[in-house]
């Protein structure tokens, strides 16, 4: 049986040989590293030379734990993404707090990102239900807004630039009828606190991010794309039933700098082959 490494060459080579133009042209678009957690966490520098062989330019961290990222320290990690030829982007930093946060800025600051992320509501504001699998959150939006102000201006001191990332539950309306994601859009300073947009988890919660790029122009700095499948599941980008087209046209009022691959989970697919149709799919929508 094939190792990976070798089934991923040859798919590779399979596909260069079906589009002549892959290697032709220079790399493009991110990877959300939290698609290839598993393997990331086990050898993480095997995956990051895969992908960037895929052709992949730069990346999202997932992995800050005890102030190193996938284990490494974090000049160490932003030497061996320079090694690899990815470009460190973003960082999602899960566990910060009004307390670790100087350290946190610092440690990514360290690691060379530009964009420093808050994936989830802090400081014990996310909830997670396992019954049911679903994800909420706190009505205190107000003290939330004051924490995303508060860190963005640490942030922005130390030449990072904070972004909120989004699921379901910030598109819907919590049990006091406001949207959260409207809250923090109008209550964050723009100085210090802009968005990342999770296309999947847009749509999911019955929402069109082009009507929210239109309505807050310029906020939305950052895309997580991932599309989704006739059951609502995910999907490799081009598999599924979001249009992608559609959204690029309107990049210039979303604000986009960049955007990253992902997909939270691959079902019966190996996340590395996931990401390498994904790279693929993005051609489809003129990404490249």
């Amino acid at each position: 049986m094939m190792k990976f490494s070798q089934r991923l060459l040859l798919a590779i080579l399979t596909i260069a040989f079906l589009s002549p133009s892959l290697f032709a042209q220079d790399k493009f678009g991110g990877l959300a590293l939290y698609t290839v957690r598993d393997t990331m966490a086990k050898d993480p520098e095997s995956v990051l030379k895969d992908v960037a062989e895929i052709g992949y330019a730069y990346v999202e961290s997932a992995g800050y734990k005890d102030g190193k990222y996938y284990g490494m320290e974090p000049v160490e990690f932003k030497n061996y993404l320079n090694e690899v030829g990815l470009i460190p982007m973003s960082t999602h930093q899960s566990t910060v707090t009004l307390d670790n946060a100087d350290q946190q800025i610092a440690d990514a600051k360290a690691a060379g990102f530009t964009y420093f992320v808050i994936p989830i509501p802090p400081m014990g504001h996310f909830k997670y239900d396992k019954e049911t699998h679903t994800m909420s959150m706190t009505d205190d939006l107000e003290l939330l807004a004051g924490i995303y102000d508060t860190i963005g201006k640490k942030c922005k001191d130390a030449g990072l630039q904070l972004l909120y990332h989004n699921h379901d539950f910030e598109y819907k309306k919590n049990a006091n009828g406001i949207v959260p994601i409207d809250y923090f859009l109008t209550h964050c300073n723009p100085e210090y606190v802009n968005f990342q947009m999770d296309l999947y988890w847009v749509t999911k919660a019955g929402a069109d991010p082009v009507a929210y790029f239109k309505k807050y122009p310029g906020r939305f700095k950052a895309w997580h794309v991932k599309d989704m499948d006739k059951d609502g599941k995910f999907a490799p980008v081009g598999e599924g039933t979001i249009q992608f087209a559609r959204i690029w046209k309107e990049r210039e009022a979303s604000g986009l700098k960049f955007y990253l691959v992902e997909q939270d989970q691959t079902f019966d697919q190996k996340p590395m082959e996931v990401i390498l149709i994904s790279h693929e799919g993005l051609k489809k929508f003129g990404f490249n």
